[in-house]
């Protein structure tokens, strides 16, 4: 089983939780195909709201990838790719309150690789902030 960081607003967070979905990239297939059942997925929300240049840099949600079907969901001229995720009770957590304990955040340009919208985590980084949004 891998761990997953989805790069994902927060308000469209909230709307996946609250759907028990997951849907990265603006919808493609290519980030949710990466994932398989009992994977990890944890959002990282840089921004609020998707355009808004003030930062809120949280990890926002947590659950785990229900099973390994995809679908392609129909909102009229929107058909995002998406999957089932069972998502836990969690705190949004920041990101300057971990981000001396993962190893994703260890290189200086370590933001760079969040543009790709969903990156793998390391098990130790998911132990990490599983505690730290579970606490």
């Amino acid at each position: 089983m891998s761990g997953w960081l989805g790069v994902v607003s927060a308000e469209h967070v909230r709307r996946g939780v609250a759907l028990s979905i997951a849907q990265i990239g603006h919808g493609g297939r290519v980030g949710v195909a990466r994932m398989q059942a009992g994977d990890t997925l944890i959002y990282y929300s840089p921004v609020e709201r998707l355009g808004e240049k003030t930062r809120l840099q949280q990890f926002t949600a947590l659950g785990t990838v229900a099973d390994d079907e995809i679908w392609q969901a129909d909102d009229g001229e929107f058909t995002p790719f998406r999957r089932r995720v069972n998502y836990i009770q969690a705190t949004p957590v920041g990101l300057a309150e971990v981000r001396t304990r993962l190893h994703l955040t260890a290189q200086p340009n370590w933001g760079y690789q969040l543009r790709l919208g969903i990156v793998p985590l390391e098990e130790r980084d998911v132990a990490v902030l599983r505690a730290a949004m579970t606490a």
